[in-house]
């Protein structure tokens, strides 16, 4: 059983910064390729970022590009998500996925997911 379980959400004023984590259960971790997607209210849930099996290929949303860093431990089972200069187009609930071997942009494609954490910028 995968579980992950996100953390580091809150309330931010726009401008600042917010770091999220995600840690993920099992002895495969390093054999996941992972994901953060963000869904507003009343949108579809987006891609933000994703990372590969061993963190040499990442991949930005054009809205978070230069803004947003995606990394990850893999000895500590963990990715992270560093934002800043948050704007308010950023609130959402952050959500972290994984999938074995490949990225893929597509929520559709990541079969494990994180339950989420609300991330709000006040303008």
């Amino acid at each position: 059983q995968v579980q992950l379980v996100e953390s580091g959400g809150g309330l931010v004023q726009a401008g600042g910064s917010l770091r999220l984590s995600c840690a993920v259960s099992g002895r495969t971790f390093s054999t996941y390729a992972m994901g953060w997607f963000r869904q507003a209210p009343g949108k579809e849930r987006d891609i933000v970022a994703a990372i590969s099996v061993g963190g040499g290929l990442t991949y930005y949303a054009d809205s978070v590009t230069g803004r947003f860093t995606i990394s990850r431990d893999n000895a500590k089972n963990t990715v992270y998500l560093q934002m800043n200069s948050l704007k308010p187009e950023d609130t959402a609930v952050y959500y972290c996925a994984g999938r074995y071997s490949g990225t893929s942009y597509s929520p559709n494609q990541y079969p494990y997911w994180g339950q989420g954490t609300q991330v709000t910028v006040s303008s």
